[in-house]
């Protein structure tokens, strides 16, 4: 009788580290690890050891994986890495990340951790709604009638350059008052060390701190936020707005009151919820194994999976 695999390689590249893992039929997580992303290397370094890091996976697993998912960051579509500016790669084939011979799918890193969430966790049951990730960066999945929306060239969801403030301060991507500028959890600990003269101050300490300075700070992220979800929900009218990434767990100092300013905002509407993301830090390698096991050719799997996860620890 012929041995029918019981698992997939699901891994989730960052651009400062990787966390894989393999997962089984019944979405039990048999193995977690985590290795640095080697970009300083350049990107051939980045792609070898992506390559080892599922070689060892899979090593550890009982016969040949089911399949392959890998979530990596840039532009991407299913079967080609085409662009990373912090992983420095270009049109990088799936088939390049291994060697196993086994079927390999790639997605988005936001939208593979919002297709988990969709599945998996605070948005399970909703067909239309935003996964907004906020910690260094901030970008979004856009689930719409059930799957994430990529756009035409696959830059949906790039929430974080929505101008909130246009007169504001310029942004890395050459635009002025980006919501990215303000809200991200590094905007947030960079605006207080400016005004201040102190340096690397991270966020959670200007969210948890009394002084007038980090207030005026965390009152303009609240601002450039609220405005950022309010133009979302007037275009595309979402059943919640799931919040995550290491700024969430913030808690109520964040969504109190950019629940009350979405509310104001949206006077002639009702406010969709605001919702805490429920998988964590797992959401990249739970949506890569889904990934993994439709490579394989089990779509079907997923939603009845019951999951262990922990929360994102609050990034500067």
């Amino acid at each position: 009788m012929s041995h029918t695999p019981a698992y997939v390689v699901a891994l989730d590249v960052g651009g400062t580290s990787m966390k894989g893992g393999l997962v089984s039929e019944n979405g039990a997580v048999l193995l977690s690890e985590r290795r640095p992303t080697p970009r300083t290397d350049g990107p051939e370094a980045v792609v070898a050891a992506i390559r080892d890091f599922i070689r060892h996976l899979a090593e550890t697993g009982d016969g040949s994986p089911a399949g392959v998912g890998l979530a990596v960051p840039g532009l991407v579509s299913e079967d080609t890495a085409l662009y990373a500016a912090n992983l420095g790669w270009r049109d990088v084939p799936a088939k390049d990340f291994t060697d196993l011979g086994v079927p390999v799918v790639l997605g988005h890193d936001v939208r593979t951790g919002g297709l988990a969430e969709s599945v998996l966790g605070a948005g399970r049951g909703a067909s239309d709604f935003l996964f907004l990730p906020i910690g260094t960066g901030i970008a979004g999945a856009m689930i719409v009638n059930g799957a994430p929306y990529e756009g035409t060239a696959g830059w949906s969801g790039e929430i974080g350059h929505i101008p909130v403030f246009p007169d504001g301060e310029e942004c890395a991507c050459g635009q002025y008052g980006c919501l990215e500028t303000y809200a991200s959890a590094a905007s947030v600990g960079r605006r207080y060390s400016q005004r201040t003269g102190q340096e690397g101050v991270k966020a959670e300490q200007v969210v948890t701190s009394d002084d007038p300075i980090a207030i005026e700070v965390w009152d303009e992220a609240v601002e450039a936020l609220s405005l950022a979800l309010a133009t979302y929900t007037l275009l595309l009218d979402p059943a919640m707005i799931v919040l995550g990434g290491g700024l969430s767990q913030a808690g109520p100092a964040l969504f109190d009151p950019v629940r009350t300013r979405l509310v104001k905002r949206l006077s002639f509407r009702e406010a969709p919820p605001l919702l805490p993301a429920a998988l964590g830090v797992d959401a990249g390698m739970l949506g890569a194994a889904l990934l993994g096991w439709r490579a394989a050719g089990r779509p079907e799997l997923g939603p009845g999976w019951e999951v262990d996860v922990r929360a994102t620890p609050l990034v500067s």
